[in-house]
């Protein structure tokens, strides 16, 4: 009677913990996806709470992966995700036009002109990659290379991520400002064809648009 109660015991104590390590439906809800190779390029988002307007799909986040490095906020409550959403959009809506003539400029060089150009003091003759001032941050804004910050607060880490469209190529630029400069320590860039990135693009958001319709919804 006592080994059978034992072996009684044991099995219980087995399913339960068997039942502890079954994913539970909010678990698989919060279990995020990535898109493409975080090594390389790569997307990652994850929606905890969707909610049904478009003009907030969802609280969770929305990251940005190169080179093995992160930029942007990871955490359940970073931002709403619509804006991330759409501005993923309008850079597919935009392919081959994200051009500058700085496109293959040293990385480090991109985002220090970049950061100095836009948010630093400087003189009205002060050049910019051989450019005054106003014709660099119009190139900037006309062509959108700035895919990162893109307007909520999944960057609100201080993360940039800039995009350029050279041939049948596209290079993004990322780099981190914690204070008024670049941290070098940071910079990161990687050049990929430009089939493969709209394609993770593509995906994405196709991932994203299935995962939201899945999930219930808050007003």
């Amino acid at each position: 009677m006592s080994d059978c109660c034992n072996q009684l015991r044991v099995l219980t104590t087995v399913s339960v913990i068997a039942m502890l390590r079954q994913p539970s439906a909010l678990d698989r809800i919060h279990a995020g996806m990535i898109v493409g190779q975080t090594s390389t390029f790569g997307i990652e988002s994850e929606i905890t709470q969707a909610f049904a307007k478009p003009s907030l799909l969802g609280l969770g986040f929305f990251v940005i992966h190169i080179m093995g490095r992160c930029y942007g906020v990871k955490s359940p409550d970073a931002t709403m995700l619509a804006v991330s959403f759409d501005e993923v959009g309008r850079r597919i809506s935009k392919r081959g036009k994200h051009k500058a003539p700085f496109d293959e400029v040293a990385a480090t060089d991109i985002a220090t002109a970049f950061t100095s150009a836009v948010y630093l003091d400087h003189r009205d003759d002060d050049t910019y990659l051989g450019m005054s001032v106003v014709r660099f941050t119009e190139i900037i804004n006309a062509n959108r290379l700035v895919w990162a910050p893109d307007g909520d607060e999944a960057f609100d880490d201080g993360s940039y991520v800039l995009q350029f469209d050279v041939g049948e190529r596209v290079r993004l630029v990322a780099f981190n400002r914690p204070t008024s400069l670049v941290d070098p320590a940071s910079v990161q860039e990687a050049w990929l064809a430009a089939d493969n990135f709209y394609d993770i693009l593509s995906q994405w958001r196709e991932r994203f648009t299935a995962e939201w319709e899945s999930l219930p919804k808050h007003s």
